[in-house]
């Protein structure tokens, strides 16, 4: 992202005239964004440039994708409230959270597989939000590895996101690893006990993890290269049911191939050496095994507290009273969320859900947002229902698959710029001051 020139006046404005500037300025040459400033131009873009897997992987939803449709549909039963004639000049979008002033009020949730993106997945990802002060939260299905997206943006705000594995001591060493290379909280996300049906992913029969993809985290985890090795050394369950043969086609030989690229955390070796190891098809095996587990309750978390000092953040609440219940266990934050749609159709949509959440749990630890939120406008609303911060997920995604890193940043420093202007047009100069007041149903 280029430099407003010092003498420009808009320097002193805030993000949005920044951007305004920037554009506008490179567009004197001929230059237009690495990546559509319009919310559905910026999907369609994403569309044409990944491939058709990736982007049902990212794109879709649960079922017939209601979720996804009353997730931004919510939003269009709120009115910005404008209140002219206020001076809004000077603007502060800065928040407080997890004991740290932020700048701004957004972060990025975790998404997983973004390999399937762009190659530099997470590295990318966590360049951009560093650069524009934002926390990024990596994934537990990341495509590298946290101590190097750690090495890639040092001076970057991290979160990491726990899927809760069947393995308790894998779940352990995840956490450790997280504190280690300097996260500041973990997300525990509740919502994925068991995989949503996917339509779109059913329709091509691609899982991105059955191909090796995603499982970085694991791979290079201690506790679950010895899973793997133990599994090796196990051999075949002679009480199981036989495996149904899986046919020689163009297909299984690169996804084969593919499997073997990623063996390196577990064998040490090049391709030639991968492919000739059971390790790495062990690897997917063991992780599709442990992955997660429908027996998960509430009295699981306290071992969490065990595992780890860091903050913990409870991910997928809905419900008013799982999130007065998550207070009472000692979280350190509700995140409300459905998974972007991901999980259950026809569920309650976030937005909706929000104020009821935010009323039980008082103000008694942060309430983090997400699902749905497309732009700087949907941001504002959130944070006038109550949301203490805003995660961005697809907007991200797309950007990194038209434009890597510059991609992630302008899409993201497009919705930070429209909260501003926002802001600013609503009659208000910081987060602080935006309640339900500034609002209207419509």
């Amino acid at each position: 992202m280029s430099n407003v020139a010092p003498h420009d006046p808009a320097a002193a404005r805030g993000i949005s005239r920044r951007t305004q500037s920037d554009v506008y300025r490179a567009g004197i040459s001929g230059a237009k964004p690495a990546v559509p400033v319009d919310a559905q131009r910026l999907e369609d873009a994403a569309r044409r440039a990944l491939s058709a897997e990736a982007f049902a992987y990212i794109a879709g939803g649960a079922g017939a994708e209601r979720t996804m449709r009353a997730n931004a549909a919510a939003f269009g039963r709120w009115q910005v409230w404008p209140r002219p004639l206020r001076d809004v000049a000077a603007r502060d979008l800065s928040i407080d959270f997890l004991g740290r002033r932020r700048p701004t009020p957004l972060l990025l949730a975790p998404l997983g597989v973004m390999e399937m993106a762009h190659d530099d997945a997470d590295l990318a990802v966590a360049r951009a939000a560093a650069s524009l002060g934002l926390p990024f939260t990596l994934s537990n299905q990341a495509s590298f590895p946290m101590e190097e997206v750690r090495d890639a943006a040092a001076d970057g705000s991290r979160l990491f996101q726990l899927y809760w594995s069947a393995d308790d001591d894998l779940n352990a060493s995840l956490l450790r690893r997280a504190e280690a290379s300097g996260c500041e909280a973990v997300v525990l996300t509740l919502d994925t006990h068991l995989l949503g049906w996917r339509t779109r992913d059913l329709d091509l029969a691609y899982l991105p993890f059955t191909r090796g993809m995603g499982i970085a985290q694991y791979t290079s985890d201690p506790v679950f290269q010895q899973l793997v090795r133990e599994r090796v050394r196990r051999g075949a369950d002679a009480a199981a049911p036989p495996a149904p043969p899986v046919r020689l086609t163009p297909q299984t030989v690169a996804a084969g191939v593919k499997i073997a690229r990623k063996g390196a955390a577990l064998t040490g070796g090049g391709l030639r050496e991968n492919l000739r190891s059971p390790l790495p098809r062990a690897a997917v095996e063991t992780f599709l095994e442990v992955f997660s587990t429908p027996a998960l309750t509430w009295d699981d978390l306290a071992k969490a507290r065990e595992w780890t000092a860091l903050p913990i953040l409870l991910k997928g609440i809905v419900h008013p009273d799982d999130a007065a219940r998550a207070v009472d266990v000692g979280a350190d934050g509700v995140w409300v969320s459905n998974h972007g749609g991901r999980q259950i159709d026809q569920s309650v949509p976030t937005l909706e859900a929000l104020p009821a959440v935010v009323e039980r749990v008082g103000g008694r630890v942060p309430v983090i947002f997400d699902s749905g939120v497309r732009q700087g406008s949907d941001a504002f609303i959130a944070l006038a229902l109550g949301a203490t911060a805003v995660a961005i997920g697809r907007p991200y995604a797309y950007g990194l698959g038209i434009a890597g890193e510059d991609g992630v940043r302008e899409a993201v420093r497009n919705i930070l710029a429209e909260l501003d202007i926002t802001l600013g047009l609503s009659g208000h100069t910081s987060i602080a001051q935006v309640g339900p007041g500034a609002l209207r149903e419509a």
